[in-house]
């Protein structure tokens, strides 16, 4: 059984504690891996190593940088298919959705800061006859970088990139749930040049690795992604020492379904928003309104639509549904679907686990799941469910339609679907929501901001809004 290690200082070290922690395969349900029960001890020596490194990294060229950053991007892509594999064992996705999207996702985060960072510079104020002003950016310092379990190796590489271009050290926790393909890139790191220290990754419990990796004097900016949950905590912790904190948080993402969209593609993008990666993505639209007129059309065809996805072993290419991440979650799964039929939801499609054949009998599946006939503010409707549910809930008026999708106290994404482009822009412009898409999903520029209001986050990442947020900012005036 193989055991994980971390990356420290440009070493491969066991936990200081000795101990190690189960890392399970869940489309099987059982231990293939351990990965370090790290602790405080850990998280201290890999800030010891970046701040080390930090000098030198901090003065390298950002054309060697960006050389470097290059190479890794173009190593994921070598090695795309180890780390696919990786990713599907560990998180109990569809190989062919590792394929096609984290995977080369990944290697475009490094790529694109490494570009992005040959453009960044400073404004330039003329007061005429008086002063030039001139911004300069320069690195943080040691900075945190904590990604979650959904997207593992997308979202690791989304915080990494940026921080390393603009010349910062990093120590990074990525989850403790799924971990190889963290433990892949860091010998992938070793081969791009990366100097020792530079990147730093601590596994291990979040709960045991935060404190310290939040609240240690030396870190200077705190990038996370998970739940609000853990956000909010991280965000006490870091302002007493007045840290940079950017967290990406929940979701309960409305889909908004005008009568005069274009109803094949509409029915069809609902599908792939509510259940792409077993609708573990924040971006999910886990919530349907559909106008009313069109409501009973629509549901039919979701329905249909949703009941032809094929669910079981994720190594499979023809495969649209895999398992869920972890036992834990499975279970909170079926009981917020439990809750659902609670409150009086009609379920329409699914609602219970699914049995895969062996040897994946014992993996932790559950079946799309679709539900009507409950209101905005009900349990369901309100809080994150994170798994392959779905609820419908029709409305009348576009002022009905703002206001359930503005009904929870996330803010993430919303979509909506409408021929009309005056409508789309009325109705876009009252979401609460830091992304809207129109009559489309999850179609991204990664030079856009991204981000939520409310309870879905603080900040901004992507582009320029993440190598500002990566960089002290100074403003130099010389008086003419």
């Amino acid at each position: 059984m193989e055991k994980i290690s971390n990356f420290i200082g440009g070493e491969f070290r066991p936990p200081v504690s000795g101990q190690y922690l189960d890392n399970f395969e869940p489309a099987k349900g059982a231990v293939y891996s351990q990965l370090p029960d790290s602790d405080s001890r850990d998280v201290v020596h890999a800030i010891d190593a970046a701040e080390k490194a930090f000098p030198s990294w901090s003065k390298t060229p950002r054309e060697t940088r960006s050389a470097m950053l290059m190479k890794l991007s173009a190593l994921i892509l070598e090695n795309l298919e180890l780390l696919a594999q990786a990713e599907s064992k560990d998180s109990g996705k569809p190989i062919s959705l590792a394929r096609i999207l984290d995977i080369p996702r990944s290697a475009q985060n490094f790529s694109f800061f490494a570009k992005a960072i040959m453009e960044f510079q400073g404004e330039i104020f003329k007061t005429e006859n008086v002063a030039v002003n001139h911004t300069d950016f320069s690195p943080l310092g040691v900075v945190t970088c904590i990604s979650p379990w959904n997207l593992p190796l997308y979202l690791f590489s989304w915080k990494i990139a940026p921080a390393l271009i603009t010349g910062n050290c990093v120590v990074a926790k990525p989850s403790e749930v799924t971990p190889m393909t963290a433990y892949i890139l860091a010998r992938l790191s070793v081969e791009a040049g990366l100097p020792p220290g530079v990147l730093n990754i601590v596994h291990g419990l979040g709960e045991k690795l935060g404190p310290e990796l939040v609240q240690n004097k030396k870190i200077k900016a705190v990038s996370f992604t998970g739940s609000t949950r853990v956000g909010l905590e991280i965000s006490k912790m870091a302002a007493p020492h007045f840290k940079k904190v950017s967290l990406e948080m929940g979701g309960k993402n409305p889909h908004l379904i005008f009568a005069d969209c274009d109803f094949d593609n509409a029915v069809k993008t609902a599908v792939r928003a509510a259940f792409l990666n077993q609708g573990q993505i924040c971006l999910c639209g886990s919530r349907i309104l559909v106008e009313k007129s069109i409501y009973e059309k629509f549901k039919k065809a979701f329905i249909e639509a949703t009941g032809k996805l094929k669910q079981g072993d994720p190594s499979q290419d023809n495969v649209d549904q895999g398992s869920l991440v972890s036992q834990a979650h499975y279970e909170k799964v079926l009981g917020c679907i439990a809750t659902a039929e609670k409150e009086g939801g009609k379920i329409l499609l699914g609602g219970q686990a699914f049995k895969a054949p062996a040897p994946f009998d014992k993996g932790w599946f559950v079946s799309p799941t679709i539900i009507e006939g409950l209101g905005p503010q009900c349990k369901t409707n309100q809080e994150e469910i994170f798994g392959p549910v779905a609820t419908l809930q029709s409305f009348e008026t576009e002022e009905e339609a703002i206001e359930l999708a503005n009904s929870t106290r996330y803010g993430l994404a919303a979509s909506l679907w409408t021929e009309d482009r005056d409508k789309a822009n009325r109705v876009a412009k009252h979401l609460e929501s830091g992304i809207v898409w129109t009559n489309c999903w999850m179609l991204r520029d990664l030079r856009t901001p991204f981000g939520g209001v409310k309870d879905s986050g603080v900040g901004r990442e992507g582009g320029e809004y993440a190598l500002r947020f990566f960089s002290d900012i100074k403003n130099i005036c010389v008086k003419i």
